[in-house]
This record gives structure tokens, sequence and C-alpha cells, in this order.
């Protein structure tokens, strides 16, 4: 680890003194670094007479398995959001038959704050189960841990769609290094989809990959669940004028979204400008990776309005500036692409996390471009239930897309 830690700081030190050429050289390697895949960090083989019963530990509805899996989780190189050399990690679970050459599904998972709390750490974690389910159905499936969790070093840039980006692309190109050690190959068509943050995250993915970013990857399909697509219109008016999501949630999200958003964009000099006291002197340390949500939630107040200053809020309502630019690193997913593949959105009118109006807006911006994709609405279920009852239709789906 020390080793692999000391080559990407090596890179990253070449970028940032090189003079033209030199640049050019230390670039050409940043980009021979990204996708590479570099240790096996841990293991699960679960066989196909066992799979069913790991699988039903999670709280997925009715999940169908097929097949054995292998779960590696493993350490790969990436850039970070400034474009230097970093690691991240991410799971790759390859079934034990469906031939050699397999299809890859990625699966992006949703808001965790904990660098402990994602699926390559986690063994009893439903987006573990999740990438499982996907490798037993036959599939490839891949699963990032993004930027800052799971072994990456670093914060996680939470809900930023170009690392968001990246980190996933440069997982799909190490698998195809895992596979290739297994006997393995991965077709290059990609299915994506995810599930909150992570529903955001694959639409940035698909739009990425359809743009040809990568000339071996092509984009096959793509599935979101409960995605937060657009902040700006339909997340922070649900949680701070109208009030129809939760408030306590409303408090984390926002809180989490402002420390990270300040990270890259600077949108405040001194938290006291945007958390009233106390928490002004509390919340960074809160999401510094650290902390699970079971610990954050109670450190925060249940009402936002206990948590931001007046003037933040405001700015919030009608951001500009930094905190524009911010938003516009989230948002915009959906917007000035026209899908050629299958896709489909799943979210829930009942959701109290995720606004449904994210899925609309995403639905007609979309639209705007001249692709018609159905929203399918879960209809009067919490924001959790979305993914437990839309992993199972999503996997269908696809398989109905062949």
């Amino acid at each position: 680890m020390i080793a692999v830690a000391s080559a990407a700081l090596g890179v990253a030190l070449v970028l940032a003194s090189a003079s033209p050429a030199v640049a050019d050289t230390a670039a050409a390697t940043r980009n021979a670094w990204r996708g590479t895949f570099l240790a096996t960090l841990d293991t699960q083989s679960v066989s196909q007479k066992d799979i069913g019963v790991v699988v039903a530990k999670s709280s997925l509805t009715n999940p169908k398995t097929n097949y054995g899996v292998d779960a590696y989780t493993i350490l790969y190189g990436t850039v970070d959001a400034n474009g230097f050399p970093t690691t991240a990690s991410g799971l790759v679970v390859l079934p034990r038959d469906g031939g050699g050459m397999l299809r890859p599904l990625v699966f992006e998972h949703g808001t965790r704050s904990a660098r402990t709390g994602v699926a390559t750490r986690e063994k009893t974690n439903d987006d573990r189960y999740t990438a499982l389910l996907i490798g037993s159905t036959g599939y490839a499936a891949i699963a990032p841990d993004y930027l800052g969790l799971g072994y990456g070093p670093g914060y996680h840039p939470y809900l930023n769609a170009a690392t968001e980006t990246s980190a996933s692309l440069d997982l799909l190109r190490a698998a195809r290094t895992v596979a290739g050690r297994h006997g393995r190959k991965l077709d290059a068509n990609v299915r994506v989809t995810g599930f909150s943050q992570g529903g955001q995250a694959a639409m940035a993915l698909a739009k990425a990959l359809q743009s040809g970013v990568d000339p071996r990857l092509r984009l096959a399909g793509v599935a979101t669940i409960s995605g937060p697509f657009d902040a700006q219109y339909a997340e922070i008016p649900a949680g701070l004028v109208t009030r129809t999501l939760d408030q306590p949630g409303t408090a984390f999200y926002l809180a989490y979204a402002t420390v990270s958003m300040n990270r890259l964009f600077h949108v405040y000099r001194d938290p006291s400008e945007v958390f009233k006291a106390p928490y002004d002197k509390t919340v960074e340390s809160l999401f510094d990776g650290s902390h699970e949500e079971a610990v954050i939630f109670p450190a925060l107040p249940a009402n936002p309005d206990d948590l931001l200053t007046d003037s933040y809020r405001r700015r919030l309502l009608n951001p500009q500036g930094q905190l524009l630019q911010a938003f516009q690193a989230s948002d915009g997913t959906c917007a000035g692409w026209r899908p050629s593949v299958p896709m489909r959105l799943f979210a829930a009118s009942g959701d109290e996390q995720v606004a449904f109006a994210n899925s609309q807006n995403c639905q007609q911006q979309l639209r705007a471009s001249g692709a018609d994709v159905p929203l399918v609405n879960l209809g009067g279920i919490h924001h959790f239930d979305t993914r437990d009852r839309a992993v199972p239709m999503m996997l269908d789906w696809f398989t109905h897309q062949h």
C-alpha cells in the first residue's frame, strides 16, 4: 500500500511542477496510471448452493440468483478532483458460470459518510449484497467506492459528477485485468445502474460512455433508482421551501454537500458563514470520512433551520458564483444529451429523502433532447424501499433488453 501511494504521489508531483514538455510526458504517465490494477485486497467466494442464502440476508425484494460468485475487492489507479493521480477501491464480482465473455454492469452506491461504510469494507452491506446479486445473475458486477471511500485516500467529493465518473471508468478498466487473471473477458457493452447518489453517478457515467470517453467501452443500457439529479430546482426546494422531505435528512444531506462543495469550490471562508452556532464548530469534522450516519444524525439538529444561517439559506435558494458552480458540477447529468440505448428511471412519489421531482425533471431534460425515457413511479414507498424494490426490477428489465 505504501509503494502504491508513493507511485501516485510521484506522478502527481511531476504534473504539478513540470515544464510543458515534461508535463506532456507526465500527462501520458497519468493516463497510463488510470485504470491500472494495483492489488487484490480481499476475496469472497460464494457457491451456487449458498448465494441465495447470502443475498436473502439483504432487504432486497425477492432476489433471484443463478450462479455462485467470486467477489474481489481491488485497489486501482485513478485521478482526484484536480486530475492528479490517486488510488481508489472497488468491488468486482464475477459469476462462476455464464461463459468466458461477461457483460459488465456497473452499480453505483448511495450516500455513505464513512469510508468503512461501503461494499468493499462491510460484508453485510446492502450495496455489497446488490453487487453479489448482480454477479449471480450472470453479469460482471462493477461497484466503485468513489474517491475517499473504501480504501482510497483523502476526502470524498460528495455528488461531484466528474470524479464519480472518473472513478467508475477507471474501475471498469481495472476490472478487465481482474477478469483476465481469472480466465474471463469483459464485453465492451456496459450497462449502468445506481441508487440515490448512485443514480446521479450512473447518469454521469452513462453520459460519458456515450460520448466516447473510452473507445473500448460502449454504453448498452441505463437504469437509475431515485437519483438526486437536480439539487437546485428539485431537492433543495423540497427540503427548504415546501418541506416535503424528511427534515433531519435534509439537514444531514445539506451539511454533507456544503462541506464537500467547500473543499472543491470554496463556497465559504469560515463555517460560521453557513452553519449556526454551535454546529459551525463541529460540522466539518463530522464529515471527515470517519463518522457513520448513525453518529452524524444525532450530532445535527432535526431541522435545517437550526443548522443553516439565514444568509446561506438564501444563497442555496438563489445560488451564484462559486456556489452555482458547485451545483453545476452535480446537476446536469440528464441535460444536453440524447441516450441512444434503452434507459429507464425508477423513483417513488413517496420518497422522503430524494424528491420525486428529481426524476421528473431528469425525464423532462432528456425529453428536451429528443429522448422518450420511461419514469416508473414506485408509489408511496420510502427512499430505501425504492432500492429494495427496484434492483430486482432493474435486473429483470436489463435481461429482457438482450
